[in-house]
């Protein structure tokens, strides 16, 4: 079982319920329809620097990775990325990510939570 976060490039939705509407709209398009697109620059710049934090789980021989897929950039497309992490380190890891986001100006939401992470 993974703990799931969306990052994604834009305005601040005004509250949660925006926000799900939001990652819904750019899950449909970017994820799950027929159109792929590369990562955007600040979505690779914000994976890059999760992994400098975590290794990708596709290099990772001492098992201490986080991610719950890899390559991490896989899970981006566009300006949006959807990802999990290992649900026994979600507490640290999410913030971490969340923190992250906010630092370089992306929008991170908590998909369980169905909540803006700050």
């Amino acid at each position: 079982m993974s703990y799931d976060l969306a990052v994604w490039e834009g305005e601040r939705p005004a509250d949660d319920k925006t926000a799900r509407r939001v990652f819904s709209d750019l899950y449909d398009h970017y994820l799950d329809g027929e159109t792929e697109e590369p990562p955007s620059a600040g979505i690779t710049a914000y994976v890059t620097a999760l992994l400098e934090q975590w290794g990708d789980i596709t290099e990772d021989e001492d098992e201490t990775s986080p991610w719950s897929v890899g390559p991490l950039i896989d899970a981006a497309s566009g300006p949006l990325i959807y990802f999990g992490m290992a649900w026994d380190r979600a507490e640290e890891v999410s913030a971490y990510a969340a923190g992250l986001a906010g630092s370089m100006g992306l929008i991170c939401f908590d998909v369980q939570q169905d909540r803006l992470r700050p």
